[in-house]
C-alpha cells in the first residue's frame, strides 16, 4: 500500500471538498481511538481550520487520557488545530431522568449507549453551524460498509468521511506513518459508549482482522474453511444482514402518479 501518497489524496480530497463547498474547515470528534486520531490528524495536514471536540459521558479515564494526549500532540504540530472539552454527563443523566424508567436489559444499555452517540453528534453540528466547518466522520470501511458497527445519526451523521474507503489495518498503517502517539496505536478498539473499557471485539465477537478476511471473502469459494472462520463468516454475513437499513439510502415511499391528480 501507498500510505504516503494515500496520505496525500485524502488531505488534497478534503481541501478540494471544503473549497467547492465554501466552508472554513473541519470539526472532529477525537475518542481517544485510531480512527478519529488519523482522521483529525489528515483535516489538519490541510491547513485549514480544525476543531477538535472531545466529548465525555461517563467516559473510561484511559479514553480521555489518550484523546487529550493525540490533541495535545495536533496543537504541537499544527497551527490551524483548536480544541474543546464539553462534558456531556450531565446533559445524559438528565436525559435518562426525564424518560420513563424501565427495567435494566441489555436493549435499554444498547439504546443509552447510541443516545450517547447521537448527543455527541448534535454537538459536532452545534460548532459546525457556529463557524461554519464540515463534520468529519471518522468510520471505517468494514464499520461503515462491512458490519454497520456504528450509530445511525450517531458517529453514522456527518458530512464527509475521509477514511470510510480503508480498511482497519489500513487506518492503522496510516496512523503509524502520521506518527499517531503509541498510546492510540497499541489500545484496543472501543466504540466508547458504554462507559467501560469493552472493547469493539467484544461486542463483535471477531477481530478487525477476522472481519476484513470476511468482508474480502465474500465473493469467493466458501469451502474448506476450518471452523474459526466458518464462525467468523457467519458473525460477518450476521452483522451485514441485520445493518443494511444503515448502509442503505432512506427509502421513500413513491406515490404513483395517478394518485396525485
Amino acid at each position: 500500500m501507498k500510505t504516503q501518497a494515500i496520505i496525500n489524496h485524502i488531505v488534497n480530497w478534503l481541501k478540494d471538498y471544503v473549497k467547492e463547498n465554501k466552508q472554513n474547515g473541519f470539526v472532529v470528534g477525537v475518542s481517544g481511538g485510531i480512527d478519529s486520531a488519523v482522521t483529525s490528524t489528515l483535516c489538519a495536514k490541510t491547513g485549514l481550520r480544525v476543531l477538535c471536540l472531545e466529548m465525555p459521558i461517563h467516559q473510561d479515564p484511559n479514553q480521555v487520557s489518550r484523546a487529550k494526549k493525540h490533541i495535545d500532540n495536533l496543537h504541537q504540530q499544527f497551527a490551524n488545530v483548536s480544541s474543546l472539552s464539553v462534558d456531556l454527563t450531565e446533559t445524559f443523566e438528565t436525559f435518562k431522568s426525564a424518560v420513563p424508567q424501565t427495567p435494566d436489559t441489555d436493549q435499554k444499555s444498547l439504546s443509552l449507549a447510541n443516545t450517547r452517540a447521537r448527543f455527541r453528534m448534535s454537538t459536532l453540528y452545534y460548532f459546525a453551524a457556529l463557524h461554519g466547518y464540515l463534520v468529519a466522520g471518522t468510520g471505517n470501511k468494514v464499520e461503515d460498509f462491512g458490519v454497520g458497527f456504528y450509530t445511525k445519526y450517531g458517529d453514522g451523521g456527518v458530512d464527509l468521511s475521509p477514511i470510510a474507503d480503508l480498511m482497519k489495518s489500513e487506518v492503522y498503517a496510516l496512523g503509524r506513518e502520521l506518527n499517531i502517539i503509541e498510546e492510540i496505536l497499541n489500545a484496543a478498539p472501543t466504540d466508547g459508549l458504554f462507559g467501560d473499557s469493552r472493547s469493539d471485539e467484544d461486542q463483535l465477537g471477531a477481530s478487525y482482522d477476522e472481519l476484513e478476511w470476511a468482508m474480502r471473502l465474500e465473493d469467493r469459494n466458501h469451502k474448506d474453511l476450518n471452523p474459526r472462520q466458518q464462525e467468523v463468516l457467519k458473525i460477518y454475513q450476521k452483522l451485514n444482514q441485520a445493518n443494511q437499513h444503515k448502509m442503505q439510502p432512506i427509502p421513500v415511499c413513491e406515490i404513483p402518479t395517478d394518485l396525485k391528480s
